[in-house]
């Protein structure tokens, strides 16, 4: 969970850096992507039906697995996010 909170995060901060009409100030970049690395890398093979398929070892195709899938939900997550708050600020 500690490498999808940590590739959310840093995904959350490239989206910021790439979009900066999207960008949430660095520390928001970095709680809504950590946030969404961690709840979709959690929900989606739950959701897939795959639930054992999240991986809990410490192997490396689990970290990984963690990392690519912890860095999708960040950066999607916060450009989410940004996207609301710019339309939202009109």
């Amino acid at each position: 969970m500690l490498v999808q909170l940590v590739a959310g995060a840093a995904a959350g901060n490239g989206v910021g850096k790439v979009a900066p009409g999207l960008s949430l100030g660095t520390a928001g970049n970095s709680i809504v992507g950590g946030l969404g690395g961690v709840v979709l890398s959690q929900l989606l093979p739950m959701l897939m039906g795959n639930a054992a398929a999240a991986g809990t070892g410490l192997d490396m195709a689990t970290i990984i697995a963690g990392f690519i899938s912890g860095g999708v939900g960040g950066g999607v997550t916060s450009l989410i996010v940004g996207l609301i708050k710019s339309k939202m600020a009109k």
